[in-house]
């Protein structure tokens, strides 16, 4: 090597890469000697070569870094938070040198780099031949979490986590598991993992192991892992099970979390299995005796019994005797008297109620109650308590085409039927006579208590004006009236006083008449005879004698019968 020259302050060593300081040379020094002095300095620099791995020794630490001696002419730092755990000064570490001089002339170094650098063989390794490695949970981030693997940060998509979503990741930060590498990148330092291709070669595994091993009508014990409104899904050790609603007990059950919560162990029956279609049919209450065993001998007819309102419909109410046990109270065998329009109107969800056992079918898992049962019918004391002929008071509840319905009890409702409202008229409709809300006084005419049925009279709470009529009305007598209907064989005519004659066809004063109204009109006023009085019918014959004219329409005028007066 030639000698340099004193001006020159480094030169540069092709054995080494370096520039080597020789501003201190001196013309002292023989070419010999410093020939020597190169080789020694070159030989203490033969091993520090950038993007190798060095050993270097800890000078000191500051607040944010760590001074090291890699054996150069300078000092180089290496940030504090690349370290793992706080070094000593004194100790020995190993770092990855990127370059041998920055632009201020000191070394550049990296803990990180020479961290990655020496897992990275081991990592790579585990990815090319499958096989797991072990990670801890560091902290979360944007789609996902960083995994500490052989001291390396990893990184776990959220969609690897687990085999389904996570629902809160911070509680797995910390804890460690087993990965697969499935993604690498050295010149990025990328390295993906996932935990859910392990937990799916478990469940793969555990499942192959469970269809040789899984029987129907077999108890076993599983996790819960999620709910549904319709039920839980149950994990037996590597494929789950469907534990519906409906089979998690006899009793009502409103949602699944009122029997299982997630997480929690259960003991279940394989009621079902698919392997096709890859559904497990799971029941909790098949492990529980059947309540509906014996049910008609536990609960006979009669028999007088409480329970708890669990479900109202628009035909009535359930009650809860027991667990597994319901029974239906219909609308009808709710109130005695009562129109029930809605069971809501007589019970509520919850309340507890006393009831009387009407009916039990145990092979249709039926209990019919009756809650008017624990009450006495007071329908059975009304003929005692009204005995035909009675004379008493009510009021007009409804009006149909064929009578009037009367309240003389509270929920306790007789008919006046049509027939029964007037002696002497003929009644379309019974508003003719009453209305609703009116006050009357009607005859009990009879009672029919098995049947609910009460039949009053209004016309029989006066007395019969027929005995005194043909004496007011003797034949012969002569009265203007008017036509009020048309009937097939004659018409019927208005003769005041609530009184009707019946004018047939051969007394309307025309020859040969098929139809009275060919010859007579409705509200037409007419001359009549009285021609017969028949008290035993009801009934008065008449004839026409003459048709007035009547151009205004008004009634015409007559006088009135006598009034009947009692002799």
């Amino acid at each position: 090597m030639s000698k340099p020259h004193k001006s020159g302050a480094a030169q540069f060593s092709t054995a080494t890469g370096l520039r080597v300081r020789t501003d201190l040379y001196d013309d002292n020094y023989s070419d010999a000697d410093y020939e020597s002095m190169l080789s020694m300095y070159e030989g203490t620099m033969a091993q520090i070569v950038e993007g190798e791995i060095v050993k270097s020794k800890v000078l000191r630490i500051t607040e944010n870094a760590v001074i090291l001696d890699v054996g150069f002419k300078s000092e180089g730092s290496v940030p504090l938070d690349e370290f793992k755990e706080r070094p000593q000064e004194g100790e020995e570490v190993e770092v990855f040198l990127e370059h041998l001089e920055d632009h201020e002339g000191a070394v550049v170094l990296s803990k990180k780099k020479a961290d990655f650098m020496r897992v990275w063989e081991k990592i790579r390794v585990a990815h090319e031949t499958d096989q797991p490695v072990q990670g801890t949970l560091m902290k979360k981030i944007k789609g996902g979490v960083v995994v500490n693997v052989m001291g390396v940060d990893a990184f776990l998509p959220g969609s690897q986590i687990a085999l389904r979503r996570v629902p809160n990741i911070d509680e797995l930060l910390g804890q460690s598991f087993e990965f697969k590498i499935i993604k690498l990148n050295k010149r990025r330092r990328n390295i993906v993992v996932s935990r859910r291709v392990i937990l799916e070669n478990e469940r793969a595994s555990k499942r192959e192991h469970l269809m040789k091993e899984l029987q129907p009508q077999q108890i076993r014990k599983g996790i819960v892992k999620n709910i549904t409104d319709f039920g839980a899904f149950i994990d037996l050790g590597g494929v789950d099970g469907l534990l519906h609603i409906t089979d998690m007990s006899y009793g009502r059950v409103s949602h699944p979390t009122e029997l299982v919560q997630i997480g929690s162990e259960v003991e279940v029956k394989i009621l079902d299995i698919d392997w096709q279609r890859e559904r497990i049919s799971l029941g909790m209450k098949q492990l529980q005796p059947y309540p509906w065993k014996d049910i008609a001998e536990k609960y006979p007819v009669g028999t007088r019994v409480q329970g708890k309102v669990v479900s109202i419909t628009n035909y009535g109410a359930f009650v809860e005797l027991e667990a597994g046990i319901e029974g239906l109270v219909h609308i009808s065998e709710m109130s005695w008297t009562r129109n029930v329009r809605h069971p809501s109107k007589i019970v509520s969800i919850g309340e507890t109620i006393e009831a009387v056992v009407l009916k039990v079918d145990e092979t249709e898992e039926k209990i019919s109650l009756g809650m008017k049962q624990t009450e006495q019918d007071p329908w059975m004391i009304l003929p005692q308590k009204y005995p035909v002929g009675t004379r008493i008071q009510g009021k007009v509840r409804n009006l149909t085409s064929f009578g009037a319905f009367v309240e003389i009890e509270p929920g306790i409702d007789g008919l006046i039927h049509i027939s029964d409202m007037s002696w002497t008229k003929r009644v379309q409709h019974p508003s003719e006579v009453v209305k609703k809300g009116d006050g009357v006084d009607v005859v009990v005419l009879n009672i029919d208590a098995e049947n609910k049925r009460i039949s009053l009279g209004l016309k029989q709470a006066e007395e019969d004006p027929w005995l005194k009529i043909g004496e007011n009305l003797p034949v012969g007598s002569n009265i203007r009236g008017r036509i009020v209907r048309m009937m097939d064989k004659g018409v019927v005519v208005d003769l005041g006083n609530d009184l009707e004659g019946f004018a047939p066809m051969s007394q309307l004063g025309f020859d040969n008449v098929q139809n009275p109204a060919d010859v007579v009109k409705e509200n037409q006023v007419a001359d009549v005879e009285v021609l017969e009085v028949d008290p035993i019918h009801h009934r008065i014959v008449v004839g026409v004698k003459a048709y007035p004219e009547d151009e205004t329409g008004a009634p015409p005028k007559q006088e009135p019968l006598p009034p009947i007066v009692d002799e």
